[in-house]
């Protein structure tokens, strides 16, 4: 339920409502407006009957939110969430940023090249796993905090945001000192306690849809993220199993413009883990930014075929390079522009 003010209701007339809201066992977030203020009802998750609320002095009306995530809807929120990371990176308005890098930290040569080569062809913040989540326990798990370590040099020396996964609590905690963004892999999109960790960290959030997971159940899983407080949170499509052998993933590109519709978050694509083929990541890019992707996330390795981890979809220097360039015009063709390090 979203309660909305008159534009001449006062603090008092607002804290009136909270009251109300709190008397009937729920939580009241009160979220001011330029012209006009709205009061959420956090904690239902039913319909909850409003109509002595609507009788309050100051009250315009009451929406009552239908679908099942609250806080991420656009019944909620009408306008974008516009998510910065970094200064100049800002993920939900015109500008396209992209992430880019390998799928995980390898070495200090191996980040720092990459870190150099991703900037120099215009991407804005550098993706690197220093935890990485394997199907077998013993493929490269990550460097762990020597990792984190690198990244932040990367960092210094390039400029770069930085953007790396969490797998657990504790590691969350770790990664919040280190990255500007944390990644919620898709793995661990249901899971539900580090969700509720991340939202209380207030560190922006990317988080990534499980590999056989519903749009709505990407979406509620955010609502834990954003009911602990934290809303700058960034929703990204990276594919879905299916039962066509012929690519790693089915690369959803309907699920952009479904979210964009649903949710007023913003929407990346991973078109890398979306076809777990290097030679369609680039159609797959071009394509989610025609669909209005707000950002991209392209996993590039200084000798993909070296990496020791997901070499077979890293795009090789040359190739992002041409990728970014190709970008351009189809961005600037639906109003958009790709963000690049010169113009933050």
């Amino acid at each position: 339920m979203l309660v909305v003010m008159q534009a001449t209701a006062s603090p008092a007339d607002v804290q009136r409502v909270c009251d109300a809201i709190s008397e009937m066992g729920y939580q009241p977030l009160p979220m001011p407006g330029a012209q006009l203020t709205t009061v959420g009802l956090i904690g239902n998750d039913r319909r909850v009957d409003g109509s002595h609320i609507e009788a309050l002095p100051g009250v315009a009306e009451i929406i009552y939110v239908s679908s099942p995530y609250k806080q991420v809807s656009r019944e909620w929120r009408p306008a974008n969430t516009l998510v910065t990371i970094a200064p100049g990176v800002t993920f939900g308005g015109s500008d396209v940023p992209v992430i880019a890098g390998p799928c995980s930290v390898e070495s200090e040569q191996q980040i720092i090249e990459a870190a150099h080569t991703v900037r120099a062809a215009g991407a804005v913040a550098l993706r690197g796993g220093a935890f990485k989540p394997r199907s077998s326990p013993y493929s490269f798990q990550g460097m762990g905090k020597e990792g984190l370590e690198l990244l932040r040099r990367a960092k210094a020396e390039t400029g770069l945001a930085i953007v790396t996964e969490a797998m657990d609590d504790e590691g969350a905690q770790l990664v919040a000192e280190y990255a500007d963004c944390i990644q919620i892999g898709a793995r661990n999109m249901q899971n539900y306690s580090l969700l509720k960790t991340v939202g209380k960290l207030r560190t922006p959030v990317m988080l990534k849809r499980g590999m056989a997971a519903t749009v709505q159940e990407l979406l509620l899983s955010a609502e834990y993220i954003l009911a602990e407080g934290n809303d700058q949170v960034i929703l990204c499509e990276r594919g879905v199993r299916t039962w066509d052998p012929s690519s790693r993933n089915m690369f959803d590109l309907n699920a952009i413009p479904a979210v964009k519709k649903a949710s007023h978050l913003p929407m990346i694509a991973d078109p890398s883990h979306g076809t777990g083929v290097r030679d369609r990541v680039g159609p797959m890019a071009r394509a989610a930014v025609a669909a209005g992707a707000d950002g991209l996330l392209i996993e590039v390795h200084p000798d993909p075929n070296r990496a020791l981890s997901d070499g077979a979809q890293s795009l090789f220097p040359q190739q992002f390079t041409e990728l970014m360039g190709e970008l351009v015009p189809i961005a600037a063709a639906i109003g958009r522009r790709i963000t690049t390090p010169g113009a933050r």
